[in-house]
């Protein structure tokens, strides 16, 4: 194999380039959000609430309610999205409640998952499936 000169130096800028690309450039799946929050710890079926309505006629404002006693944070998750991070809160030590509500954008039907960090590091897990009639994120 030959390569010219022009090539060799567009292949090593591309190398270069890719090198200096932030870690958080690459999409992250789901499993690796859940895997970086959690540290790989187990996660318990109770603890935490979620609500979000089963269908959503539009995808571009979905509510969203999350409510976890006793967390210091909690993760919100559109596993269908492009980018699956939706949203972390934390809570600190003078937080009245450890409850949030927001809007979210979601690209089409798909799992919204809610992780929470408790006080006691113990982690808890909520998922609800909602059906979006329109797509949020182009489609």
């Amino acid at each position: 194999m030959h390569l010219t000169r022009r090539e060799t130096l567009a292949m090593s800028g591309a190398a270069a380039l890719l090198a200096l690309l932030p870690k958080g450039a690459f999409a992250k799946t789901s499993d690796e959000w859940i895997a970086e929050f959690t540290g790989g710890a187990d996660l318990a079926d109770s603890g935490l609430d979620l609500t979000a309505p089963e269908i959503a006629e539009n995808g571009n404002t979905v509510p969203i309610e999350v409510s976890a006693p006793g967390a210091t944070e909690i993760l919100v998750l559109a596993t269908g999205n492009p980018t699956p991070g939706v949203a972390t809160f934390s809570f600190g030590p003078l937080a009245g409640s450890q409850y949030a509500s927001t809007r979210i954008r979601l690209a089409g039907t798909q799992d919204v998952v809610a992780i929470a960090k408790l006080a006691d590091g113990s982690f808890a897990r909520a998922s609800r499936t909602v059906k979006v009639t329109i797509g949020g994120c182009g489609g």
